[in-house]
């Protein structure tokens, strides 16, 4: 990008808007119940779109649409201008006017986010000036006075990639058909020739008697984990399948299989659940001739666990919330 197009003013950094921003948050606006939501949404829009733009031109990846941002439900039930960084986490792109000494931070945007930025706007929406950041928050108004230089993001996003953050899985949005980057339908897996099992998948049953007799209701979704040589170089494949309980619980069933022409897994393969304080809840270990290992439980609404798959030395973690 040419440098001349934008300039460093008193640690602050003016970007031009372009158009198809322009275009695309008038689109997102035009589909909201009612002015105040329109302005919301579309303000929200172009701050989420000038922090890309700037990402892009630090050469930071991203990805515009895992944001809520970009998800018209989301858009529609919350105040979100979050932007996704893969491998980092969320950015939150709070907008202000010009005449403003504080920014609004909505309580929905307390959590799951690794850094907030402020984007100030004029009438004419033609420019954007980027105000600063503050890596975290826990109050609904942020004086701009404490505000962070840019170079202190970059700092932060560097530390970041040191030290990544814990990212939760909110199963709760699967029933609504949100899902995390990485969470896949079995069979789009399974299609893919390197990854197809060589034996007869069997999906899970049990659920499904449970499942208030609603198949629709049991949602499945599935990822892939490497652990490395250990596995003769062939990922193993988690599956996560949930539904809903009469008494507001929701049931959940992990299997964790073996991928490709690997029949088996390798014998000592750990499959752990452990609750919110990281104590063992369940665990399922790995025999000379298994296909696959399960685990099954329930849990309350906004519980959190998480879920390991480790052999000898090596481990992956994956973190959720109901």
């Amino acid at each position: 990008m040419n440098n001349s197009i934008y300039q460093l003013d008193d640690f602050t950094l003016r970007l031009p808007i372009s158009q198809l921003a322009r275009i695309t948050a008038q689109q997102f606006a035009n589909q909201q119940p009612n002015p105040e939501k329109a302005e919301q949404v579309r303000l929200n829009t172009l701050a989420v779109w000038v922090v890309n733009d700037y990402l892009e031109m630090m050469d930071i990846p991203t990805d515009l649409q895992a944001s809520d941002s970009w998800n018209p439900v989301m858009r529609l039930c919350g105040n979100v201008a979050d932007l996704e960084v893969p491998s980092l986490g969320r950015l939150e792109c709070r907008p202000v006017h010009l005449d403003q000494q504080t920014c609004s931070i909505p309580p929905e945007t307390w959590e799951e986010r690794v850094g907030y930025l402020v984007v100030q706007f004029d009438e004419s929406l033609q420019e954007a000036r980027l105000l600063g950041f503050i890596p975290s928050v826990a109050t609904e108004t942020l004086p701009l006075k404490q505000l962070q230089p840019l170079e202190a993001f970059i700092d932060h996003l560097a530390q970041l990639r040191q030290s990544p953050v814990t990212s939760l899985v909110d199963l709760s949005q699967w029933f609504v058909g949100i899902f995390e980057i990485g969470w896949e339908t079995i069979e789009s897996l399974w299609n893919v020739p390197e990854l197809r099992p060589g034996y007869a998948f069997r999906s899970t049953e049990t659920v499904a008697l449970n499942a208030l007799n609603r198949p629709e209701s049991i949602i499945k979704r599935a990822k892939l984990i490497d652990l490395g040589i250990q596995i003769f170089n062939q990922p193993v494949m988690l599956i996560v399948e949930i539904s809903p309980e009469k008494d507001q619980q929701t049931s959940i069933h992990l299997q964790l299989h073996a991928t490709g022409n690997q029949i088996y897994l390798p014998p000592g393969v750990h499959l752990t659940v452990l609750d919110s304080s990281g104590t063992v809840f369940l665990d399922a270990q790995s025999r000379k001739s298994d296909n696959y290992i399960q685990l099954q439980f329930r849990g309350e609404p906004s519980e959190q666990f998480s879920v390991r798959v480790a052999l000898d030395d090596t481990s992956i973690t994956e973190y959720f919330r109901i």
